[in-house]
This record gives structure tokens, C-alpha cells and sequence, in this order.
């Protein structure tokens, strides 16, 4: 009776694993069957224009031929369709461009010619548009609540026409992920190893409850191999949304804008700044007449979150500030000798080369082959400064210069023009620019060990 007795409980645990693998199995198969329809092919042209060359290289030219021939290249990316009635697609920049045409498949073999609403080559997002009808969409989740460890299920069209929407799954393997592709990007990558492969960008990686949560975008191969490994990147569909908003309304992307320079936080800059986190982002200059600027932030602070979102790393900072709308006041959470602010910032649009806007900015200047910054704690660190006094710092200088011929050395402290103070470098350069007319400035230094000793440098 015993025997009995246990043959029967481990039969009933064979029956439930069974019932619990039908049913996992089921899920992913009802995911599959609703997003499918949803998923199209996407099919580019381009046309080339190639010289007539001979096996070696030189051109080749015979009579009555033409001295360019004409060739058609193909090829193949993924989309999904997330807004049927009016028939947007959402894609990789990377898919669509430079192209001379696009078709998009459906699963009914269905084709249609698309047109290009926008895209963004900083996020490689793209809305395409098709003119159809009984069209299944996709529905956007929350990119936000996606955990490491869910199963995902990513569709596409890898290699060929012939393989369209292939279903494969995963797990998501990690969040946040940047420096992917390339610095200038705007990158908070999704990483997964449910495959990918050459043809599913612009595909759909899905939760499971069906809903679009990434882009699928990159893969990281390990070599020369094109095939999957196992680490695939899509773009979050928070971030898709955001960008696709901006694509259809304006047809281009509105950025907001901080106006820091920011690096990452290790063990000793968090000794040193009195910092208990290895997160956030550390601002190391503040732009003039910037957001951060009229909000009162200073280099030193360390930022760590922005809405009440913590920030990992610079990246992440300038993922969520780019994503803000311009115009918007803020919350910001920052840290500054060792204790925590919160302080409102009222974002402003990304300026169209926000690198030369900095270059002016007026916490620096390079007269005479003087790089100047005004002094800030990180400064006295790093130049071993005692002086309280608010002074100017020579961070960099001209080697072929006057001021260096001089003896005036990177670390030492310009106090004086002449016989007036300077604390800031508007004040600098106007009274440098008030000298010029004498054809020479007089400039007070002070070095770091603390002797004082005036300079005359000289216009050319």
C-alpha cells in the first residue's frame, strides 16, 4: 500500500510538469500567433553606379559602351506595425538608409511601397508609412517595468525573404546598456539572448503578455561571424515611443539639454567627494548660461537622479535629459560636499552643435596660450592648492607660448590684471581686452607653494 502511495504522489508530480510545460509552451505559442501578423519584411533597394574597370584596376573602356554600368543591390531588415489605421511602421534608421526604395511584406504576402516619415540616426530609429488596409499592430509596453531573467520572444526576418518572421526566445540578460555602438549615440540597449541575426533589425522583441517592449537592433558576434552568440541589443520601447512621438508630429527629433560635462564615478572620486554611491554622474564643467547654470549646479556636484529616477552613469543622465521634454521644470538630486540637494531645472532644447555652443562658454579662456578655469574643489586636488582665495587656475598652457617663455606653469594662480582682481574670467578677458591698446598686460601669479610675482606679457 505504501508502494502505492508513492507511485501515485510521483505520477502526480509527472502529470503537473506536464500541465505546467503545456502551458508555458501554450504562452509562447499564443504570443507568437498575435504578434506575427503584426511583423513585416522589409525589403530595400539602392541603386550603384560602378566604373568599367579591367581585372587590375585600370578602366576599361570599348567602343559604344557606356562608361558606368548600373547595378541593384538589395536588402532585408524587419518592422513592426504599431499603428494599423494608419499604417506606421517602426524600424532601425540603419534599415532604411540612404535607400532608393522600400517594400514592405506582410505575412499575408502582401507587399506595399513605404515612404519615410523621420528617422534618427543618434537612436537608429525610423517611421515608415504604408497605404493598407486590415493591417494588425503591435501594442507598446512599459520598457520601464522589464526585469533581468524575463522570457522574451524576438521576431524577424533573418538572412532572407525566405526565413520571415521567425520566432525565437530568451531571457532578458541585462538593462541599460550604452557604448554599443558608438559614443555619439543616444544608447539604453536591451540585452537578450534570444537570437538575432543579420535581417531581424528593426524587429520586435516581445514580453509575455505580447507587448512590444524593444527594437532589435545590434549584435555582438565575438569575431568575424555574422551568426548569433547569444548577445543581442534591442531599443527600449519607451525610448521608441519618445522618438517615434517626435517622428510623426515634426517629422525630426526634439532633444532637451542639460549643459554639463560629465564622467563616471569611481572608488576614489567617491572618497574623495564624500560619496557613499558608485552611481550617478559627475559634473566636471557647467556650460554658460546653460539649464544647469541658472539652476545653480557647479562642477563637483554629482547627480543622482533626475524625477526621482536614479541615474546609473552618465549615460543613463544623458539618456533621461534627452528624453525630457525641452521647456519642462525638473527635479534634480545631486550631491555636493557630501550632502544632498534638490534643485529645479527648467531643460532647454539641444542647441544644433551643442560642442561649439560649449566652446564658448565663459569659465575658460586660452589668451596668451593660457587654458584658465576658475578654481574649483576638484581643481585645488588636483594641483594641490591650499589658497582659499577665488582665483583663476592655469589648467593647460601653450608650450610655445609668451606666458610659458615667461615661466607661468600649468597649476599656477592668476590673481591680478594689472592692478585690478579678477575672480572670473568675464572679468579676465575684459580687462585684458582694456590693456591691448598699451600693447602689453600685466598679470599677477601666484604659484602653488605660494609666492606671488607679477608677469608682462605682450600682444603680437
Amino acid at each position: 500500500m505504501q508502494r502505492l502511495f508513492i507511485l501515485i504522489f510521483f505520477l502526480n508530480i509527472i502529470f503537473a510538469q506536464n500541465s505546467v510545460v503545456r502551458q508555458f509552451s501554450k504562452a509562447f505559442a499564443d504570443v507568437a500567433e498575435k504578434a506575427k501578423p503584426a511583423i513585416v519584411t522589409i525589403i530595400t533597394d539602392k541603386v550603384i553606379s560602378l566604373n568599367q574597370f579591367d581585372d587590375f584596376g585600370y578602366f576599361f573602356f570599348q567602343p559604344n559602351m557606356p562608361r558606368q554600368k548600373e547595378y541593384k543591390t538589395n536588402a532585408l531588415g524587419s518592422g513592426v506595425i504599431v499603428d494599423a489605421e494608419n499604417g506606421y511602421i517602426l524600424t532601425n534608421n540603419h534599415v532604411v538608409d540612404d535607400m532608393d526604395g522600400i517594400r514592405v511584406k506582410l505575412i499575408d504576402k502582401r507587399e506595399y511601397e513605404a515612404t519615410i516619415v523621420g528617422t534618427d540616426p543618434k537612436t537608429d530609429l525610423a517611421v515608415l508609412q504604408i497605404d493598407a488596409e486590415n493591417l494588425d499592430d503591435v501594442k507598446l509596453g512599459n520598457s520601464d517595468n522589464i526585469r533581468v531573467g524575463e522570457w522574451v520572444m524576438a521576431v524577424g526576418s533573418p538572412f532572407s525573404e525566405n526565413l520571415s518572421h521567425t520566432v525565437t526566445t530568451g531571457i532578458i540578460s541585462a538593462l541599460g546598456r550604452s557604448n554599443i555602438m558608438n559614443a555619439q549615440s543616444y544608447e539604453d540597449f536591451i540585452q537578450t539572448d534570444a537570437a538575432i541575426n543579420p535581417g531581424n533589425s528593426g524587429g520586435a522583441l516581445l514580453n509575455m503578455e505580447g507587448e512590444l517592449i524593444g527594437i532589435n537592433t545590434a549584435i555582438a558576434t565575438g569575431g568575424y561571424e555574422k551568426g548569433n552568440r547569444g548577445v543581442g541589443f534591442a531599443i527600449p520601447s519607451n525610448m521608441s515611443k519618445r522618438i517615434m512621438s517626435d517622428l510623426i508630429d515634426k517629422g525630426f527629433v526634439t532633444r532637451a539639454w542639460l549643459g554639463v560635462f560629465i564622467q563616471e564615478i569611481d572608488s576614489e572620486i567617491a572618497e574623495a567627494f564624500d560619496i557613499s554611491t558608485r552611481n550617478g554622474a559627475l559634473i566636471t564643467d557647467v556650460v554658460e548660461d546653460s539649464p544647469a547654470e541658472d539652476a545653480g549646479i557647479k562642477e563637483g556636484d554629482v547627480i543622482v537622479a533626475f524625477n526621482g529616477k536614479t541615474i546609473a552613469d552618465p549615460a543613463n543622465l544623458k539618456n533621461v535629459v534627452s528624453l525630457t521634454a525641452p521647456d519642462s521644470k525638473n527635479k534634480v538630486e545631486l550631491v555636493r560636499d557630501g550632502k544632498t540637494k534638490i534643485m529645479d531645472v527648467v531643460l532647454k532644447e539641444l542647441p544644433d552643435n551643442p560642442r561649439e555652443y560649449a566652446s564658448k562658454r565663459s569659465d575658460r579662456t586660452k589668451v596668451f596660450g593660457l587654458d584658465l578655469k576658475k578654481i574649483t574643489k576638484s581643481l585645488k586636488k588636483q594641483y594641490d592648492i591650499e589658497s582659499d582665495e577665488d582665483v583663476l587656475v592655469v589648467t593647460g598652457i601653450d608650450p610655445e607660448g609668451e606666458a610659458y617663455e615667461k615661466g607661468i606653469r600649468e597649476g599656477d594662480m592668476i590673481k591680478n590684471v594689472g592692478t585690478k582682481r579678477v575672480k572670473t574670467i568675464k572679468e579676465f578677458n575684459r580687462l585684458v581686452e582694456k590693456s591691448r591698446n598699451k600693447g602689453a598686460v600685466l598679470l599677477l601669479v601666484k604659484k602653488p607653494n605660494g609666492g606671488s610675482r607679477f608677469f608682462t606679457l605682450n600682444y603680437n
